[in-house]
């Protein structure tokens, strides 16, 4: 029989249950069991990595969420992008086309720390989001080098390289958001064209047109945003109003809908962030202040408050796209 703790573990933490037998995992509200395909043993912890943007090299990075510390190296693209985003299985990232009038996509494998492979091509934009459940990866948005805002949505299975799927659309033509899931349900948040604080949502395994969900605390876009199962998070971006960045966080549940609220601050005003985010933890790095920044800065899910140092990049970027294998889709 096991007996209830005299101390709260802390999230992270670890044990090997006795009945069960089965090595746990503390997630902040309970222990849970850690599986096959669970980061901690595929990666040493919940792998964070941020893909593409401008820097002197076009090389990306990864750090460990659950310990802070400075990045490293992950690996290279077959093609040089920026303005791209990122989603993730427990086992492989995929990378949009970004910047660079590309249509393709490229996908890593998040173990290895290896380089990009073609996945299959895509719609042409950039500036769009993507956001993943374990299976499926979403991308939507953007803009096309004409049009200042698409409102296409595609999809991808993660595991099988293959062109984008059209599957839906956003209620509105949009570019510069960003977005985050839980495993069922996906948030997309921020855009220009026109300026509003309204965020949408979709369900992953049907998609279709966007719903409204709720509005930010104020109107962003060029932000970073990601989650755990249960709450994301949206942060910095550019404003409408003088300085025209913010370091506001904002926090939402995602399967209620209404209007985020007020979590706290970044380390520092800046916009065309990315994040990365673990069960616990979500991390923002990069950005424009408005010169390119090499910060990292983290919050706890659990409880609000201002961000604290995390560590650094290995360069200055901004317009990467950021995603982990322990996100709230999975």
């Amino acid at each position: 029989m096991e007996y209830p703790s005299l101390d709260k573990p802390k999230a992270g933490a670890m044990r090997f249950n006795t009945d069960s037998s089965q090595l746990e995992i503390y997630d902040g509200n309970q222990w849970t069991g850690i599986l096959a395909t669970s980061p901690e043993l595929q990666t040493g912890g919940t792998r964070g990595m941020q893909f593409a943007g401008h820097a002197p090299s076009y090389t990306n990075n990864f750090f460990n969420i659950s310990t802070t510390g400075n990045a490293a190296s992950f690996g290279s693209f077959a093609s040089n992008r920026f303005f791209a985003s990122a989603c993730a299985s427990r086992t492989r990232a995929i990378v949009d086309s970004g910047e660079s009038n590309m249509t393709n996509r490229e996908f890593f494998t998040i173990a290895s720390g290896g380089g990009g492979t073609s996945f299959g091509s895509c719609y042409n934009h950039r500036s769009g989001t993507a956001f993943s459940s374990a299976t499926r990866g979403v991308f939507g948005g953007g803009n096309d080098f004409s049009t200042y805002g698409l409102n296409t949505i595609e999809y991808v299975t993660i595991s099988s390289e293959g062109s984008g799927i059209d599957y839906g659309d956003l209620s509105l033509k949009a570019t510069g958001m960003d977005g985050f899931s839980d495993p069922t349900r996906g948030v997309f948040c921020g855009q220009y064209n026109p300026y509003t604080a309204t965020s949408h949502y979709l369900t992953i395994a049907s998609g279709g047109t966007t719903a409204i969900f709720g509005d930010l605390t104020q109107h962003t876009r060029l932000q970073g945003a990601c989650s755990n199962s249960v709450r994301g998070v949206n942060g910095g971006g550019q404003t409408q109003t003088s300085p025209n960045k913010t370091n506001s966080i904002d926090i939402c549940t995602i399967q209620t809908l209404g209007d985020f609220v007020d979590f706290g601050d970044l380390t520092s005003i800046r916009n065309i962030l990315s994040a990365a985010s673990s069960p616990t933890r979500a991390v923002f790095f990069g950005g424009e202040t408005p010169s390119k920044v090499n910060i990292m800065d983290y919050v706890q899910f659990a409880s609000e408050g201002n961000a604290l140092d995390f560590g650094n990049l290995t360069a200055s970027f901004y317009t990467s796209g950021g995603t982990s294998n322990g996100h709230g889709g999975l």
